[in-house]
């Protein structure tokens, strides 16, 4: 590998699974970069264990607060990975090889997502990937507070890679709820500063049209009970997002009156 990777890390109290990423990106970089927003659990002392270069700074929102630590990395080439990620071997094999001479070239990795420690192959989480590789010099996140986007250039050269980011996406019931929750009320606020409406057939349909989709016609049923939960907890998150955006529309309809 002619050019050297930074991975870059945002994280708050993920002491159940930061180790885990940890341990699987050792031989691929000597710059791991890892931007903690105020830990109140023992991930500051894990982290402590390994050599990572630990930033402690405040929340921004995911769009903002990824780009102020990619600011932070070492290399202009970033490996932007989530806390409760990790690379399997094959990626960390194939990470090592690349050549990285081409500074056009973002890179789309296969993500095998796992809920608790299941991996679910269908559904919504089946066949997913991501572009996580790129040169910060071209490439980085929009400014979203959630659900944030690479901004790649027209003319950019995506590349696959074969090996695979591995996501335990949630550990139980109780962490898939609170988190399903969370996303789902920051995503009815940034819909509401872009002006979006929470229309009848948004709050009342798409939740069932949500589950049919992922359970039936992409196969979620293959996946057993997990199966289940994953298109369940999403037809939910799609019914609280919009109808927490027409709650949001109605406060701000009280206070012009």
């Amino acid at each position: 590998m002619s050019e050297k990777i930074s991975i870059v890390v945002i994280c708050k109290n993920e002491a159940s699974v930061i180790e885990r990423l940890l341990q699987s990106v050792q031989s691929v970089s000597d710059d791991v970069v890892v931007y903690d927003n105020d830990s109140t659990d023992n991930t500051i002392q894990i982290l402590n264990k390994y050599p990572v270069r630990v930033h402690q700074g405040e929340w921004l929102g995911f769009g903002k607060t990824k780009n102020k630590a990619v600011m932070l990395a070492k290399y202009d080439w970033i490996l932007s990975l989530d806390s409760d990620e990790s690379l399997d071997l094959m990626l960390r094999e194939e990470l090592k090889e690349l050549s990285l001479s081409d500074e056009n070239v973002v890179y789309d990795i296969p993500f095998k997502n796992y809920l608790g420690n299941k991996y679910l192959q269908w559904g919504e989480w089946g066949g997913d990937h991501h572009v996580r590789l790129f040169n910060r010099k071209y490439v980085n996140w929009n400014e979203a507070r959630v659900h944030e986007e690479l901004v790649v250039p027209a003319g950019t050269r995506v590349q696959k890679l074969k090996g695979s980011i591995l996501h335990h996406t949630m550990k139980d019931m109780a962490d898939y709820s609170t988190k399903m929750v969370q996303y789902a009320l920051l995503n009815a606020e940034k819909y509401f500063e872009q002006g979006k409406r929470s229309s009848w057939i948004k709050r009342r349909l798409s939740p069932s049209i949500t589950f049919i989709l992922h359970y039936v016609f992409q196969l979620g049923f293959l996946d057993g009970w997990e199966g289940y939960v994953a298109a369940r907890m999403t037809s939910f998150y799609t019914f609280l997002k919009y109808s927490r955006l027409r709650e949001l529309w109605r406060y701000e309809v009280k206070e012009k009156h």
